[in-house]
Formats: C-alpha cells, sequence, structure tokens
C-alpha cells in the first residue's frame, strides 16, 4: 500500500472550535493539495476522535447501487451509520478502509450486523456509475450502500462533515485520480450525530472493538 501523508492543515469546523488533523489523498499526486477535514476535537485515542460537537448527517439524496433515489437522512435515521468518501479505482486507502471495516462488521452478531448502516459515497461520479460501485462494493460486501451523483452536490456534503474533496484531475502520469479527505464518521443510533471520527490509520481491530459501542452509541 502506498499513500502520501500531508502536512497538518488547519480550518474551521464549528463556530466553537477548531483542531488539526495529518490526512492522506487517495490517489494524489505531487501538486501539494490537501483535502481538509478539521473537527472540533474534545479527545483521542488512537485513530479515534470523538467530537464534542457532533456533526448532523449530510443532506443528501443520491443515486444508490440498484439506480434508486436515496434519501441519506431518511433511510438511516435511527441507525448507527458509518460513512465514508472514497472512489472505486483510488490504489490504496479506500480498499482498506472499507476491507476493514467489512471484515470488523462481520464478527458481529447478525442482528447487529442488519442493524449497522455502512455507506460509501463516491467522490467520481463520472466513473462511478451504480453499476461500478455494485461490482465493486460486491467484492467487499455487498450490503454496504453504495452512492453516487452529482459532484457538486457529493463535495457540499462532504463540506458539511468537514471533509474536503477535490474534483477528479489527471496527474503528471495521465491517470485520473480523486483527492479526498479520508475519515470514516460514526453516526449514533441515538440522536443521528455524528460523533466519531476515524482516520485512516483505523485497523480492523480497532472496528472490531468499537462496532458494539458505536451500535448501541456509546463511545469507544
Amino acid at each position: 500500500m502506498t499513500y502520501k501523508t500531508h502536512k497538518k492543515a488547519f480550518a474551521a469546523a464549528s463556530l466553537l472550535a477548531a483542531a488539526a488533523l495529518t490526512l492522506s489523498a487517495c490517489g494524489s499526486d505531487d501538486s501539494g493539495k490537501s483535502p481538509v477535514a478539521a473537527v472540533s476535537e474534545e479527545s483521542s485515542q488512537g485513530a479515534v476522535t470523538v467530537l464534542d460537537q457532533p456533526f448532523k448527517k449530510p443532506d443528501l439524496v443520491l443515486t444508490d447501487t440498484q439506480g434508486k433515489k436515496y434519501d441519506l437522512r431518511k433511510e438511516t435515521a435511527g441507525k448507527p451509520t458509518l460513512i465514508y468518501f472514497g472512489y472505486t479505482n483510488c490504489p490504496d486507502v479506500c480498499p482498506l478502509t472499507m476491507s476493514n471495516i467489512a471484515v470488523a462488521k462481520k464478527q458481529l452478531p447478525k442482528a447487529e450486523q442488519d442493524e449497522l448502516r455502512v455507506v460509501f459515497i463516491t467522490t467520481d461520479p463520472e466513473r462511478d456509475t451504480p453499476a461500478a460501485l455494485g461490482k465493486w462494493l460486491k467484492g467487499i460486501d455487498p450490503r454496504v450502500v453504495g452512492l453516487t451523483g452529482d459532484f457538486a452536490t457529493i463535495q457540499a456534503g462532504a463540506r458539511t462533515l468537514g471533509i474536503s474533496i477535490e474534483p477528479p484531475h489527471k496527474d503528471k502520469n495521465g491517470k485520473t485520480v480523486s483527492t479526498h479527505g479520508t475519515q470514516v464518521v460514526a453516526f449514533s443510533p441515538k440522536n443521528d450525530g455524528g460523533y466519531l471520527l476515524y482516520d485512516e490509520e483505523a485497523t480492523v481491530d480497532e472496528y472490531t472493538k468499537d462496532l458494539p459501542k458505536i451500535i448501541k452509541g456509546e463511545n469507544p
């Protein structure tokens, strides 16, 4: 696995506070561009940060892998939910992150697996059609909700979580890449607030330990 770790950057995540996070751009080139996810930080343990100002779920209506409209807030209301922005042609961070979550999820009792919602929202909608998303996710976890749609809409939705994504562009080798923040946001079933932020260093073991608590709306 190869990816670049960018220097720390600062940006406001709320009106009350801001924090600096070290981020990676999945499939980034040498342009120095760095997507930023900034959070109001209460406490941090390893790869997870507990937020003192939880994010609201993005108000997004996108298209799922069946070509049907999917209202994110409506469909995941009252459900423990993990949201990740990435793309299927990502060479490193995206497939690793989704695989780690899938492996950890399989270790849950079936009832808890059924309760958990994992949502993958593409940052490369031109290539990630519903069919392409469905095929890619089938090899990881077919129960993951894959969503695509208008790039500007997706970008604006990500921004509400403090996650910056840039329009796909060609690198110096002519390869199309998508530069985006690589955080997983966990939402509580109690109030639908995004209160946990996982960075790309989160391991299978960490997700395995935390998912049962996330499902109950508890802090890890």
